[in-house]
């Protein structure tokens, strides 16, 4: 773990008097003994962790890591404790176990860009083949809380859109778009179904895309999710919920998407501009950066990767 390693007290007794054993290093513990409680069983774990993390790492997705009692030999531990870092990194999404074939790495996490630069909204096309199926497209009124979002009379008619999202045949997310439909008359099933869904507002709506303000919370799945999304119920899942506007600043869409929490990871880059001129702090402090860390008032320029598509 890069620290340095803890102190071990060594017991002995007087010579011939049966004193405390020292354990061999790499030892493998008594079957079932209960590694967690003992001192540094904690630690114990976390390198076990970092053990089955490297052989993860040195796999493809889809490949099969070794049995349980190779690892235990290979690791000098006890099973106890291997189920222990498992159950985490299965948990985490990093391992998939399979029922009477084994423990598998798990597919690649998908990583995109959201916006790529201060000026326009970019969309890149996230890894993998992505398809959209749709499971509803009707019209309807926007009711108040879409139509506050929207700018739009409750009573004012909107496409509602809900659209399973695959990734290599693999289901992926549950979204939920509301477009005016004043500003798409005649959108279509195919439009929905096929290619970039931006593109398509551009070119045959006129609409143009230009910033979108997304908030993203960890949240689980209904029954109903998840029946669609093939995990089980209450699964971890990330919630999106995004609103589009315009090069006029008109908001466009507004959606909340349900995407599988074991595929995906978001990752902020920050540049920091050191050679700017010192200015007052602002109030507050940026996310995920604690109050202090850029006492100068250096600008942070914010570029947060995670899964948007059209």
């Amino acid at each position: 773990m890069g620290g340095r390693e803890p102190a071990t007290a060594t017991a002995t007794g007087a010579a011939g008097t049966g004193g405390s054993e020292t354990p061999r290093p790499g030892a493998a513990p008594r079957e079932g003994e209960p590694d967690g409680v003992r001192p540094g069983g904690v630690l114990k774990r976390e390198r076990v962790r970092d053990a089955v993390l490297t052989m993860v790492e040195e796999r493809n997705p889809g490949d099969a890591i070794p049995s349980e009692r190779t690892l235990c030999v290979q690791l000098g531990v006890s099973r106890p404790t291997l189920r222990a870092a498992v159950d985490e990194l299965v948990t985490a999404g990093i391992l998939v176990r399979e029922h009477g074939r084994g423990v598998f790495v798990a597919p690649e996490k998908i990583t995109q860009e959201l916006v790529q630069d201060r000026y326009s909204l970019s969309v890149p096309q996230a890894a993998g083949t992505w398809t959209s199926r749709l499971l509803e497209f009707t019209t309807m009124p926007a009711g108040a809380r879409v139509g506050r979002k929207l700018r739009l009379s409750p009573a004012a008619e909107i496409f509602y859109v809900a659209r399973l999202r695959l990734v290599d045949g693999s289901p992926m997310a549950i979204e939920h778009l509301h477009i005016p439909a004043a500003l798409v008359p005649g959108l279509t099933a195919r439009e929905l179904e096929h290619g970039d869904l931006y593109q398509h507002l551009r070119t045959q709506h006129g609409v143009h895309v230009s910033e979108a303000t997304q908030a993203i919370e960890p949240t689980v799945v209904t029954r109903a999710e998840a029946e669609v999304l093939d995990v089980p119920e209450l699964f971890p899942a990330l919630l999106f919920e995004r609103l589009t506007s315009d090069s006029t600043g008109r908001p466009v869409e507004y959606v909340h998407s349900i995407y599988r929490g074991d595929r995906y990871r978001i990752v902020s880059r920050l540049k920091l501009a050191a050679d700017a001129a010192p200015a007052e702090p602002p109030a507050g402090h940026h996310p995920g950066i604690p109050p202090g860390d850029f006492t100068h008032g250096n600008p942070v320029a914010a570029s947060t990767l995670g899964d948007v598509q059209g």
